[in-house]
């Protein structure tokens, strides 16, 4: 008869608990849309999501320059409005998106950062995925007040000269206003100031938040407390997941 040591039903006990979370994790099937203000964060969750779950991080910019540099026919298509200064029609949009879910690497699941923005865009994603048998599981909206924002925002520090990016209360430089790695002047962008950033909030209020109701609807809305710490947020997104 085989004895085993207790060190031996351990490592059993971890190797077991290891196989069952990587099990576990191959059977996740996440098809995920962040939803949030500007600077609320969800960018940075998109992307610990997307790491955390092996799953791509899609955001629209990125897949419409993908598909112009490689002169696809779509993405061409997209170009023709891109370059007059008009918005890409929702349509193409979602063209371009279900051509890049249809992807391998997203057979598992993906994170959408950037879109859908508006109800009619959100209309036009839902019916496409519907008629391919699809639909989103999870809309997570990262939380945060317009007042927490306005000041996060406007405590960003920009070095134009080598692009490093400071908070002055979070990540201040070592020296006041000054770049640690090349020593320029830090300055506060145009986007990050407090008018602008109060705009881009009222554009999202009357755009944006109705998002919240159209998903609450789908029952597939979850919403995080974005004003605790970054870990913290991801945490509560990690339980809503699992």
């Amino acid at each position: 008869m085989q004895i085993y040591t207790k060190q031996a039903v351990q490592a059993y006990l971890i190797r077991s608990f290891v196989s069952e979370r990587k099990r576990s994790r191959m059977e996740i099937n996440m098809k995920i849309i962040m939803l949030g203000a500007p600077g609320a964060g969800k960018g940075t969750q998109a992307k610990m999501i997307a790491d955390k779950y092996g799953i791509p991080h899609i955001s629209t910019g990125d897949i419409f320059r993908a598909n112009i540099k490689n002169g696809t026919e779509l993405g061409m298509e997209a170009k023709k409005y891109m370059d007059k200064g008009q918005l890409v029609p929702d349509e193409l949009t979602v063209k371009i998106l279900l051509d890049r879910v249809a992807k391998e690497d997203c057979a598992e699941g993906y994170v959408l950062d950037g879109f859908p923005r508006t109800i009619p865009q959100a209309e036009v994603l839902d019916k496409a995925l519907s008629e391919l048998g699809d639909a989103i599981d999870y809309a997570i909206d990262v939380d945060v007040p317009d007042a927490n924002i306005v000041k996060r925002m406007s405590g960003r520090r920009a070095c134009l000269s080598c692009g490093a990016t400071y908070h002055i209360e979070h990540i201040p430089p070592k020296k006041e206003g000054i770049c640690d790695n090349c020593g320029q002047e830090l300055v506060l962008r145009d986007d990050d100031k407090p008018e602008t950033v109060q705009n881009r909030l009222k554009v999202y209020h009357e755009q944006t938040q109705p998002l919240i109701d159209f998903y609450t609807k789908k029952g597939v809305l979850k919403t995080v407390d974005g004003t605790v710490d970054m870990k913290d947020v991801f945490a509560a997104i990690v339980a809503i997941l699992e």
